[in-house]
């Protein structure tokens, strides 16, 4: 369920770990949310106090769980993980909070996904780091409190709305992870290509930053299949000719959409008239959990303008007829 790791210990065996940067003038993107942090961290150093709770939310694959890491790095401090699905109960997280030192970073994933229950639990821990828990069955139940080290908790969620308002006004400090720019994305290609020790030449790059829909974690791993392209039908060195091949056999196209994206917005069109129309029939006619388009691909196609969304659902726009090659209707004219 988690883990232990000392600071010095962050470094990783495998190649998505080499890939993430290691310490905050490393990271790439999110330069408002890094400025902010690093004064933060450094205030906190100079007080000799542990960093106040920090809420990371936004798009998966924007480098909510690199930053933790990073925290914990510059923090020199150790950093203990768990998600929230995992903390079923209060033992869970009990057993992650009496572990922790004096000032340890513990990182939860997804964290929206805890039950409320224990949210009552995590809410004494963060304010007054004090852990208040039941033992016993009904009828020789007691109540003990443990103290607890001054620790970091670090939440990260795709889906910062379903937080409730008591635990996200317990964090201190809250930062939005926004999409990267193409400039952004084309540094992190190129950061990649030096780790991964494969030369790939300056129109490739901008091929692939263009293509990774504002998001590095898919920059990467688009990154390492257009390599095997060039590895089996060149000759190690990612040019534009064979990034584009690659990426057009992946399906991929110049925007960055992939099948599903293409499949949700054909649903749309075709059978619902462009619009608009509720996100659990989307989800039904594309065959798709409803989560999984209002976190992995709804973002992106509001963020370029393909969809958007009304009071009475989600519409279609001009511009998502003329990217599919199709005829715009009047009424989106």
């Amino acid at each position: 369920m988690d883990r232990i790791l000392t600071a010095e210990q962050l470094d990783y065996d495998n190649n998505e770990n080499q890939l993430r940067p290691s310490f905050l003038d490393e990271y790439i993107g999110q330069s408002e949310v890094k400025d902010n942090l690093s004064v933060f961290m450094e205030a906190a150093k100079m007080r000799g106090e542990a960093l106040d709770h920090v809420l990371l939310y936004g798009p998966p694959g924007l480098g909510k769980t690199t930053l933790a890491y990073i925290i914990a790095r510059e923090m020199g401090s150790n950093i203990k993980t768990a998600s929230g699905p995992s903390i079923e109960k209060q033992g869970d997280l009990a057993a992650l909070l009496s572990t922790l030192e004096e000032n340890d970073v513990l990182f939860i994933d997804e964290i929206h996904r805890i039950p409320r229950f224990i949210e009552e639990i995590l809410y004494p821990a963060m304010e007054d780091f004090k852990l208040d828990i039941i033992v016993g069955n009904d009828s020789s139940s007691k109540n003990i409190t443990i103290d607890l080290p001054h620790f970091t908790l670090v939440g990260a969620t795709t889906r910062a709305g379903d937080l409730t308002s008591p635990l996200r006004d317990r964090f201190g400090i809250v930062s939005k992870l926004n999409y990267y720019t193409i400039d952004e994305l084309k540094t992190i290609v190129k950061r990649t290509s030096c780790v991964l020790d494969c030369e790939i030449d300056e129109e490739a790059s901008l091929e692939l930053a263009s293509r990774s829909r504002g998001t590095p974690r898919i920059a990467n791993r688009l990154f390492k299949r257009v390599r095997d392209f060039a590895l089996v039908m060149g000759d190690g060195v990612i040019t534009k000719e064979i990034a584009s091949l690659a990426l057009d056999r992946l399906k991929v196209d110049k925007l960055g959409l992939d099948d599903t994206d293409y499949n949700l917005l054909k649903s749309i069109i075709e059978k619902f008239n462009g619009g608009p129309v509720g996100i659990d029939a989307i989800a039904s006619s594309i065959g798709e959990e409803q989560t999984t388009i209002e976190d992995v691909y709804e973002p992106y196609l509001l963020q370029t303008g393909l969809l958007k969304r009304t009071s009475r659902g989600r519409m279609v726009t001009k511009k998502a007829f003329i990217h599919l090659g199709l005829d715009v209707p009047e009424k989106f004219e």
